[in-house]
């Protein structure tokens, strides 16, 4: 019996031994899978964390961004009880033809401006916020409870506003000639603006700035003054524009530091550029580079430091000493001025650009200046040497000077080194 025993012992022994293999290569094969698997559960983990975070941020970001925009609509909201009249959405979609093209005036800082046909016939200009603008709410609103304050002859009249879903809207008379800069640097354009012209739009502008500063209920620096925002109705006189960058001064009040710079480089004073100080002695300096620009006919940008290889500011102190005023006014066709008339001028701009914010005269010095034929005006002092061409990128990418009728910010050439 044992005999036949041994052939099935050994068949299970050799199936034994035949089966081994087999289970160790099922076993390297799990094993092998193992790290693969976890490789692919590790991955899977992080995609998921990845987009639930992104989630998560995207939501976050909705909701401020909502909530920003509930504050801005309630504090617009506020406004309701403003002295302007709120305009609905739908009758200045009808003035204007739906924002046509056909009635597109041109654009600035704030956005693009269109003209517009009221039902009863009244003409509008109406300013409508851009998205990409760097002007946002804070501006509209300050413009539309600032301006509704202020009423003179020389500054726009605002008729209205509207802020109906994303849409911020401003409402102004219209005034059929448009901006200066549209007449004074284009050599077509310019001949129309004869001495008496010029001489009658540097006192209108005066006037304005006069009665922001000294004569209004309010105590307002523009902080943007420049040929582009000085608007010309059909008789061409002149009304500052756009109180967007406006700020209401203290009685007390005679300086302010604030760490943003905003405004126009090329009309901005040097201690606001270099220091961020501003002061109605800021708006003094703008309007000096205006009245320099007015009597010349040339932008105070790059394209004339360029031309010229100094400012147009330097340019004119150059002359001063040299006593040649004469050479520094505009050569339109047929334009002809008193030569006391002119030197003056020439002067008074002159003693606006100084450095020193304190040499500067007031505005009611300037216009008193301006107007008496007898009074004898202080000597000015040399303006800065050093002009380095700096200011933001972003005011160099908006300098295009072929673009007609927009509010061009030119970058710096006015403000540089401390002395």
């Amino acid at each position: 019996m044992q005999p036949r025993n041994r052939p099935m012992i050994h068949r299970r022994l050799l199936g034994t031994s035949t089966s081994a293999p087999a289970t160790d290569r099922a076993a390297q094969e799990h094993g092998s899978s193992s790290p693969n698997a976890m490789k692919i559960m590790v991955s899977v983990m992080v995609v998921v964390i990845f987009c639930t975070l992104f989630y998560c941020i995207y939501c976050w970001r909705w909701r401020k961004r909502n909530a920003v925009r509930r504050t801005e609509a309630q504090s617009l909201q506020r406004m309701s009880s403003s002295e302007l009249p709120l305009m609905d959405l739908a009758s200045i979609h009808v003035a204007t033809s739906n924002f046509s093209t056909a009635n597109k005036l041109g654009e600035g800082g704030f956005g693009p401006v269109y003209r517009g046909v009221l039902a009863g016939g009244a003409e509008i200009a109406v300013k409508r916020l851009s998205e990409r603008s760097r002007q946002g709410a804070a501006e509209f609103r300050n413009e539309v409870e600032l301006i509704a304050k202020l009423q003179h002859r020389n500054l726009v009249r605002l008729l209205g506003w509207c802020a109906e879903g994303d849409e911020k809207l401003l409402v102004y008379e219209y005034l059929p000639n448009r901006s200066l800069d549209a007449f004074l640097f284009d050599s077509s354009m310019s001949a129309k603006l004869d001495w008496n012209t010029r001489h009658n739009i540097i006192l209108g502008i005066a006037r304005g700035l006069l009665y922001l500063h000294e004569d209004s209920l309010l105590k307002v620096v523009h902080r943007d003054l420049k040929a582009s925002n000085v608007l010309l109705d059909n008789k061409m006189n002149p009304k500052i524009s756009d109180f967007g960058l406006a700020r209401i001064f203290k009685e007390e009040c005679n300086a302010v530091n604030t760490g943003r710079v905003v405004g126009t480089y090329g009309y901005m004073a040097p201690e606001f550029v270099m220091e961020g100080v501003f002061s109605v002695k800021s708006d003094v300096f703008g309007f000096g580079v205006l009245l320099l620009e007015i009597l010349s006919g040339q932008r105070n940008g790059i394209g004339y430091l360029e031309e010229h290889q100094q400012s147009l500011i330097q340019d004119a102190w150059t002359l001063w000493v040299e006593d040649k005023a004469g050479e520094f006014m505009d050569r339109a066709p047929g334009l002809s001025c008193s030569d006391d008339e002119a030197w003056r001028c020439f002067q008074v701009g002159l003693l606006c650009v100084q450095d020193d914010p304190d040499d500067r005269p007031t505005m009611s010095s300037v216009l008193h200046m301006l107007v008496s034929d007898n009074m004898s005006l202080p000597t000015p002092s040399r303006p800065m040497r050093n002009v380095p061409m700096s200011g933001p990128s972003s005011a160099r990418k908006r300098s295009d000077p072929s673009l007609p009728l927009k509010s061009i910010n030119y970058a710096s050439i006015t403000a540089v080194q401390p002395r």
